[in-house]
């Protein structure tokens, strides 16, 4: 031990300057609150948890599901407050957003905010993002992502101690109010199928069952599920695609159980045949015996080529189970979120949402590039093309050849008698159709309320109108219906950054009693692209720093920077030989435009505050 005085006694690190919340501002008001709207100062003494989400998000229903422990647990000092921060044009509508709420049972305040005023008062660059205010008005933390849930419910436990000692901290109830429930047969059905018997079996999706209807659509024959959310024999959480095999049986995409189930329509049965119920994380395996793999978001399922095909909307890929086997198996996509065609294990997806099988081909509804795909068999396996699409930011009605032709978000495919294929066009409420012969796009049918699936029965179609809670038959029409031409891009705007070199910071800060987990290596990974490719001369490609010198082209004034971030953190415990460890992730598509006045650094908050 040394006595002796140091020769100098370096400074104590700056504080970083406490930054006052922003107001919460939204023209579209406030849901979940009795109709009462609610300041900053109305939740003075709480912990507030603003949630900027939009319910096209997979990655945000994520989030609303990682956060229910949480609000459950400090329902006294906590309000969480989602933000709804639209990415399409039917997303900033007011009663969509009503309806998304109830939807994914969404339990706490939500504010409205379709021209993105709050989002751009807090910075926010990515769907979803997390930012925590203590009880004194005070930003204290951002996340982007999801995995967060176990660093905010930490944070939120030091807040607690730290402003009741101070005398800060009110507890009570909050300001969330219940809405009235609503009666009828359907609750935001999602997919629909017919089975042998001639009856139709449809996921009624908020209800957590499945219900199944006679041919008419009218009368319920009986409802399969507890109506409880669940992973038992007798429950599901918000089901979605159905399948029938070969045997008669049903496969069922179990997407908030990370699981897919099988029932059996003689029996009654219900088991589960792949998933664990837990959701699939990078480095987690990609195949294997199918009851020990875990699944992300199933959202539909088809039987194509002797196996069924997974359109994981969670992680951007498609993937297979084998009944015969009883394994799963990757089977196209690289988690990178985009469109991008070619050879199917270089492909990537955006929340692939409706698949339906012809004999050589599998059609996909990828709803976050509004995009109709298919994947197709090669002499070397599989590969991926699109007919109608051309990214994550372009959108709208507009019919014609397909290569200018937009969709808006469509979430159901169904392939026709004929070879080409309808489309549930589902955020312009709308039923399209793709014939692959003429290249063409048309519109078959107007004013249906958020159409997310659709079943052939004989010469009629039977939509699935979500929104509306019911089913509609049509008489599939020898004419199309004739619509004027929409574009749109999404409002976000972009952000200005200077020619030559752009540094790229992931901003990542381990949550308290927290370390980065490096027994294994670097637990880190980046990895960056852009739209078109020819934007980055430099900087691409995967790498472990959370940081990177980027080399814009000089040629090019605009287009969009992919960006996925990965951090593994674990408890600081050197006595617990086997820490509790999370994974923390995010993928972020930023539209850059390249100006003399734009910004040489972009910081990308995945969890932490950018000093």
């Amino acid at each position: 031990m040394n006595d002796a005085a140091p020769a100098h006694t370096p400074a104590p690190a700056p504080r970083r300057a406490r930054v006052r919340a922003p107001e919460l501002i939204g023209k579209g008001g406030w849901l979940n609150t009795g109709g009462k709207p609610y300041t900053l100062a109305d939740l003075r003494g709480r912990i507030v948890v603003l949630d900027f989400w939009t319910f096209c998000c997979v990655n945000c229903l994520h989030v609303l599901d990682e956060l229910r422990e949480l609000e459950e647990k400090h329902r006294d000092t906590v309000v969480i407050v989602g933000v709804h921060s639209p990415k399409f044009v039917h997303e900033a509508d007011h009663a969509a957003v009503v309806d998304a709420v109830e939807r994914y049972e969404v339990h706490h305040p939500v504010l409205d905010d379709p021209e993105l005023a709050t989002w751009k008062q807090y910075a926010v660059r990515a769907w979803p993002t997390l930012v925590v205010i203590d009880p004194e008005g005070y930003v204290v933390a951002q996340h982007a992502g999801e995995g967060h849930a176990h660093a905010i419910a930490r944070l939120v436990e030091e807040l607690e101690a730290e402003h009741e000692a101070k005398g800060t901290l009110r507890r009570g109830d909050g300001p969330y109010v219940a809405p009235e429930p609503v009666a009828g047969d359907l609750r935001f059905p999602g997919k629909a199928l017919v089975l042998p018997s001639g009856n139709l079996l449809v996921s009624d999706t908020t209800r957590h069952q499945l219900v199944e209807l006679s041919p008419d659509g009218e009368g319920v024959v009986r409802r399969i599920g507890s109506g409880e959310r669940g992973f038992t024999a007798g429950s599901f959480s918000e089901p979605q695609g159905l399948a029938l095999l070969p045997d008669g049986s049903v496969v069922v995409a179990d997407t908030v159980n990370h699981a897919l189930r099988r029932f059996d329509p003689v029996t009654g049965a219900v088991e589960t045949v792949a998933g664990t119920g837990r959701q699939w994380w990078q480095g987690s395996p990609t195949s294997g015996p199918a009851l020990e793999v875990d699944l992300s978001s199933p959202w539909d399922v088809a039987w194509w080529q002797g196996r069924v095909w997974i359109a994981m909307a969670g992680v951007h890929q498609l993937w297979t189970w084998d009944p015969e086997s009883g394994t799963v198996a990757l089977a196209a996509g690289t988690t990178n979120e985009g469109l991008h065609d070619g050879p199917a294990a270089e492909a990537w997806f955006a929340q692939p949402s409706g698949l339906a099988a012809t004999e050589d081909r599998l059609w996909i509804a990828d709803s976050e590039t509004s995009a109709i795909r298919y994947v197709h068999p090669t002499d070397a396996g599989y590969a991926v093309t699109t007919a109608v699409g051309t990214g994550l930011f372009d959108f709208g009605h507009r019919d014609g050849d397909a290569a200018q032709a937009l969709l808006q978000h469509p979430l159901g495919v169904t392939a026709l008698p004929d070879g080409s294929v309808a489309v549930c066009d589902t955020y312009n409420h709308a039923l399209r159709r793709y014939d692959p012969a003429t290249g063409q796009v048309t519109t078959l049918a107007t004013d249906l309320r958020e159409p997310s699936d659709a079943v052939l029965v004989g010469e009629d179609i039977v939509v699935v109108e979500s929104a509306r809670h019911r089913l509609t038959r049509l008489r599939l029409p020898e004419e199309a219906v004739r619509v004027d031409a929409v574009a749109h891009r999404t409002q976000r705007a972009a952000t200005e950054v200077a020619p030559g070199t752009l540094r790229l910071d992931i901003v990542f800060q381990a949550p308290s009693g927290q370390k980065l987990d490096t027994r294994y290596g670097p637990s880190t990974r980046l990895l960056v692209s852009s739209t078109p490719p020819e934007l980055l001369v430099a900087g691409d490609g995967a790498g472990t720093d959370l940081f990177r010198e980027l080399g814009l082209n000089p040629e090019l004034t605009e287009g969009v920077l992919h960006v996925s971030a990965m951090a593994a953190s674990c408890d600081d415990d050197p006595e617990n030989e086997y820490p509790a460890c999370h994974v923390h992730q995010q993928d972020w598509g930023v539209p850059v435009r390249i100006t003399a006045q734009g910004v040489a650094r972009l910081p990308l908050v995945l969890a932490g505050m950018d000093g």
